[in-house]
C-alpha cells in the first residue's frame, strides 16, 4: 500500500470535496481511501508514504484527443518554397507528408514514448490517441501500445482510416483498427482500449464508411474521427448531396455511443443536437484550432443541445493544463463575453473527461475516492489565498501549470517523483530520440 498524505486534496468528485490535511491510500490500481492525514495514517501505520508537504493532490489529468505521432514536427523544415496558407495547405504540406514518412518502426515508438513521458510530466495519466502512419500501417498500434505500456499509462488507440492514399492503404487502415481491437485481452481492458479511427468525411468515401460503420457496430466500439474542422469538410459532405457532415455520417452509423467528434468548429446547432441524440461527445481542442485558424466551436450552443464536450490537445501541446486555460479564455474572448468559458472548461477537463475515462477502461476515473483507479498527481502548488470546494477550479486555472506537477502516478506506479522521470534514463532517452527525429527529418 502506499499513502500519500500531508497534502491539500482536491478530489474532483461529485462533491468537489476538497481535503485540507488530507491523504489518498493506493493498493494497486485502486484507491482504497481518501480523508485525513491523521486518520489513514493511524489506520494504515505499514503503508509506505510519500510527503506531499502541504501540496496539491488530485487526479492524473485526462487527454479526449492527442496525435503522438506529431512529436517529429517540433522544429521541422517543412521544405517548402510558402509557408500554408490555409487549413488544406497545413495538411497537404505537413501532416498528411508526416504520416506518408513515418516508415520505420522506431519513428512511431520514439514519438509516441517521447509525448507520453512529456505528458507524465505534466500530469497526464490517460490519453485517447488518434494516430496516423501510412508509411507504416500495419502493426503501428501496436508499437504504440508497447509505448504506452512501457510509460504505465492508459491509453486509447485508433488508426486514421481514410481514402486519400488510395484502397490497399484504406483496406489496411481499417484492419489495423479491427486487428488491435480484437486482440486487446479482457484483463489489459482497465488501461488499454481502442476505438475505430477516422480522418475526416471529406477523405472518406460513402462506401468505406458504411463498412466503418458496420465494423464499429459488429465490434461494438465507439469511433473516434475529426468532423468539421475547417469548412473543407462541410462543403464535402454539401458537394455529395448530403445536408450537413452530421447527416452524412448519421447515414452510415458513425455515431456510435461514445464517439468522439473532434474539433466541431463548423457544425450547425441541430448537428450538435444530433450528435447529443446518440450520446457522442463533442471535443475541443482550443490551441489546435486557433494555431490553424480555423474558428472556434461554438461551446455555449453545443453545451444547451445537452451535447457532452471534453477537453483534448490534438498533438499541440502535451501539457493539459495549458490547454484548459485556452479552453476557459476563448469563448469569452470569442463572444466577448466575460462570462462565458471558465465553467465550460472545468466541466469539459473535471467532469466528462473522467466520465469519458471511466467509461472507455470501466473503471472510476478522474476523481479521488474509494474504488477509483489509482491515478494521482501532486502539483507543487501552494495558494495564496484560501482553496476551497467552491473555488478550487479558479486557483487550478490562474495558478498551476504542467511544469509545476512534481508527482505522478498511474495504475498505482510511481512514474515519476520529485520531477524525476522514474520509469527509464530520461536524458538517455530523449537523446535516442533526437537521434531518430533526426533520420526522420531526412526523410520528409
Amino acid at each position: 500500500m502506499l499513502l500519500i498524505h500531508n497534502g491539500l486534496v482536491l478530489t474532483c468528485n461529485d462533491k468537489d470535496q476538497v481535503i485540507p490535511g488530507g491523504a489518498v491510500l493506493l493498493k494497486e490500481d485502486k484507491i482504497l481511501a481518501v480523508g485525513s492525514s491523521e486518520e489513514l495514517s493511524g489506520r494504515y501505520p505499514g503503508a509506505e508514504k510519500i510527503d506531499a508537504r502541504g501540496r496539491v493532490v488530485m487526479p492524473g489529468l485526462i487527454n479526449a484527443h492527442m496525435h503522438l505521432y506529431s512529436t517529429f514536427a517540433r522544429g521541422m523544415d517543412l521544405k517548402t518554397s510558402e509557408p500554408p496558407a490555409d487549413f488544406l495547405e497545413i495538411l497537404e504540406k505537413l501532416w498528411w507528408r508526416l504520416d506518408n514518412s513515418l516508415v520505420e518502426p522506431k519513428d512511431i515508438y520514439y514519438s509516441a514514448l517521447y509525448a507520453i513521458i512529456e505528458g507524465i510530466q505534466n500530469g497526464t495519466t490517460t490519453i485517447f490517441d488518434h494516430h496516423a502512419s501510412f508509411g507504416l500501417i500495419d502493426g503501428s498500434l501496436d508499437i504504440i501500445q508497447e509505448a504506452a505500456l512501457r510509460a504505465g499509462i492508459r491509453a486509447s488507440l485508433c488508426f486514421e482510416s481514410s481514402d486519400r492514399h488510395g484502397k490497399e492503404a484504406s483496406r489496411a487502415a481499417l484492419e489495423e483498427n479491427v486487428n488491435f481491437i480484437e486482440d486487446i485481452k479482457p484483463e489489459e481492458k482497465s488501461y488499454l482500449q481502442g476505438m475505430f479511427g477516422l480522418h475526416a468525411s471529406f477523405t472518406l468515401e460513402d462506401s468505406t464508411l458504411k463498412e466503418i460503420g458496420r465494423l464499429a457496430a459488429a465490434l461494438e466500439v465507439p469511433c473516434h474521427l475529426h468532423v468539421a474542422e475547417g469548412r473543407a469538410d462541410v462543403r464535402d459532405s454539401q458537394r455529395r448531396g448530403y445536408e450537413n457532415i452530421g447527416e452524412r455520417l448519421d447515414r452510415f452509423d458513425i455515431w456510435q455511443p461514445d464517439t468522439l467528434a473532434i474539433h466541431g468548429v463548423h457544425l450547425s446547432r441541430e448537428e450538435y443536437r444530433m450528435l447529443a441524440d446518440r450520446d457522442c461527445l463533442l471535443v475541443n481542442n482550443p490551441e489546435s484550432n486557433m494555431s490553424n485558424a480555423v474558428g472556434a466551436a461554438d461551446l455555449p450552443a453545443a453545451a444547451e443541445t445537452g451535447l457532452a464536450l471534453a477537453l483534448g490537445t490534438d498533438g499541440y501541446t502535451t501539457d493539459m493544463f495549458e490547454s484548459l486555460k485556452v479552453a476557459a479564455l476563448l469563448p469569452a474572448h470569442q463572444a466577448e463575453d466575460p462570462r462565458l468559458g471558465g465553467e465550460l472548461a472545468r466541466q469539459m477537463l473535471f467532469e466528462t473527461n473522467g466520465k469519458l475515462a471511466s467509461r472507455a477502461f470501466g473503471k472510476k476515473l478522474g476523481s479521488l475516492e474509494a474504488g477509483a483507479g489509482a491515478d494521482v498527481i501532486i502539483v507543487d502548488y501552494q495558494a495564496p489565498t484560501p482553496l476551497t470546494s467552491d473555488n478550487y477550479f479558479y486557483h487550478i486555472l490562474m495558478g498551476m501549470s504542467g511544469s509545476r506537477v512534481d508527482t505522478t502516478i498511474a495504475r498505482g506506479e510511481l512514474l515519476m517523483e520529485n520531477r524525476e522521470v522514474k520509469i527509464l534514463d530520461h536524458g538517455k532517452f530523449t537523446e535516442e530520440c533526437q537521434r531518430q527525429a533526426e533520420s526522420f527529418w531526412q526523410r520528409f
